[in-house]
């Protein structure tokens, strides 16, 4: 487990790159990492990864926020506002102002995190283990016992001790309580439990996983990426004028078909879908954190936020109430405009796995209390929740504060199984009881899960759990059957009825 969470500290630590453009002296310059002062000034270009934790003071972006929020839409930024180092720019160019550096820094502190939820975690003593501690020390009295029994005591009772016996029965004792059957009761089970869990997609990197499943009583939940997809798509589709749902999207497409916003990916597809007519645009222009617009059949159309659709002359008063509807749903509310007039709204959100709502519902019926901890906003994070049918909901929550709340289930006496997939889930994937990733997620989650879901379906928890509980279940049968049959063994060979070859009790000469 320690060699597993200084690869997510690496990992981690190689999202922020190892050099740097500083303006200094009217001029840029690339210098290391560690050369960064607070105060500098630093030029970050679409595409590239923030190298520092500051402020904006120039320029207009949409920044991938993931590893903070967990969110795959963009986080649009402009002057005055925060940016974290490893996050990834993605449309204009920034100029940043540094605020932390060194260990002060965003992924400096997830990382001391992540190894503070290590030394923090409950141990799981393992059932065999809890044995052993006991048997072994009883062996080795009982052994002694027989020994006294056989040459002390028989000369007390009997007027002659019995050394040769005394001898043999202390090494019977030794030999029939060699724990060699309670050796092999645990690995056998947990041998059979991994391959099927491996033949269903599910990998078991770590024994104790197996006891702990058997123990949970709460699963804490991430939601982007694990309750959902983690990709935007076209949610709803309201046409506002005359304009029917495949005019509106090919006009929406018209425009976003030369944008590289996330969103823009979305109503692509959606057009796609409904086979609209996409026309070639002119005089694209791009804003970032806002829309985009153009000319679509030589009338100008545009794509955006209801605040950059006002920008675009559009009256959104009469459709007030319809924008906060989608917003109430969970969905990125954008206004299509065209000349000047909103002619269709579209709620693009992140739709949740097919197998979302039945996994929570299968969870509650195994026990199991469900909770959703997530860096989404609160309002987005309760719309998810309530399709998914999970009542208790922690929004907004930091990956340190992640991990803290786990580790608040767990002071409360619960045993907790964390289920993520992002870079912000790894400090509470780390402090679970038991760390479950979903393998299409980030390499650093997997590095600090033990168990890890090959694929996207999440109904793989639920059958994680139950190969666990049924597996520990073997395991204590078979150090039941491994027990009684040294319990059985030792009091026999206390007594010698256990010779050497060709002898036989109780005609055994002394």
């Amino acid at each position: 487990m320690r060699t597993r969470s200084s690869q997510a500290v690496r990992k981690l630590l190689a999202l922020v790159p190892p050099t740097a453009r500083v303006w200094r002296e009217g001029k840029e310059h690339e210098v290391p990492l560690d050369a960064v002062r607070l105060g500098d000034l630093v030029r970050v270009r679409p595409g590239e990864s923030i190298p520092v934790d500051g402020e904006v003071v120039d320029g207009l972006s949409g920044v991938d926020e993931s590893l903070v929020t967990g969110e795959s839409l963009p986080s649009e930024k402009q002057p005055g506002d925060e940016v974290i180092g490893g996050s990834v720019n993605q449309a204009g160019t920034l100029l940043v102002r540094v605020s932390r550096i060194g260990e002060a820094s965003f992924l400096r502190q997830v990382a001391r995190q992540v190894e503070e939820a290590r030394a923090l975690k409950p141990g799981v003593l393992a059932l065999v283990d809890r044995v052993l501690d006991f048997y072994v020390p009883a062996v080795l009295v009982v052994a002694g016992l027989a020994l006294l029994a056989w040459g002390p005591g028989a000369w007390l009772v009997a007027g002659a001790a019995r050394g040769t016996r005394a001898i043999y029965a202390a090494l019977a004792v030794l030999v029939m309580g060699y724990p060699c059957a309670l050796g092999m009761a645990t690995p056998l089970a947990l041998i059979r439990g991994g391959g099927i869990a491996a033949g269903r997609g599910i990998l078991m990197r770590s024994a104790e996983a197996f006891q702990a499943l058997r123990d949970l009583d709460t699963m804490a939940l991430d939601k982007t990426g694990t309750l959902t997809t983690g990709r935007p798509v076209v949610e709803r589709v309201e046409p506002l004028a005359e304009l029917d749902r495949a005019e509106v999207l090919g006009l929406a497409a018209s425009v976003e078909q030369v944008s590289e916003h996330p969103l823009a990916g979305a109503v692509m597809a959606a057009a796609g879908a409904d086979k609209a007519a996409i026309l070639p645009v002119e005089e694209f222009v791009a804003v970032p954190g806002r829309g985009a617009r153009g000319r679509v059949g030589g009338r100008p159309v545009a794509v955006g936020s209801p605040a950059f659709a006002a920008m675009q002359g559009a009256d959104l008063r009469p459709h007030h109430s319809r924008i906060e509807a989608i917003q109430d749903a969970g969905w990125t509310a954008a206004v299509v405009v065209a000349e000047g007039r909103a002619v269709a709204l579209l709620g693009i959100g992140d739709p949740l796995k097919e197998d979302a709502a039945e996994t929570v519902s299968r969870l509650r019926k195994a026990g199991l209390d469900v909770v959703m901890l997530t860096g989404d906003h609160e309002r987005t994070a309760r719309a998810v929740a309530a399709r998914a049918g999970i009542r208790q909901v922690r929004a907004g929550v930091l990956p340190e504060e992640k991990a803290a709340a786990v580790r608040a289930l767990q002071e409360e006496g619960r045993r907790v199984a964390m289920v993520g997939d992002g870079i912000n889930d790894a400090p509470a994937l780390m402090q679970a009881d038991v760390g479950i990733a979903i393998g299409a997620g980030a390499d650093i989650a997997i590095e600090s899960a033990d168990i890890v879901l090959v694929g996207e379906r999440l109904g793989a928890v639920v059958e994680a759990v139950r190969i666990g509980r049924v597996s520990y279940r073997r395991t204590v049968q078979n150090l039941v059957l491994a027990f009684t049959f040294n319990g059985v063994g030792v009091p026999l060979a206390a007594a010698v009825c256990f010779t050497p070859p060709g002898r036989w009790w109780p005609w055994w000469p002394a």
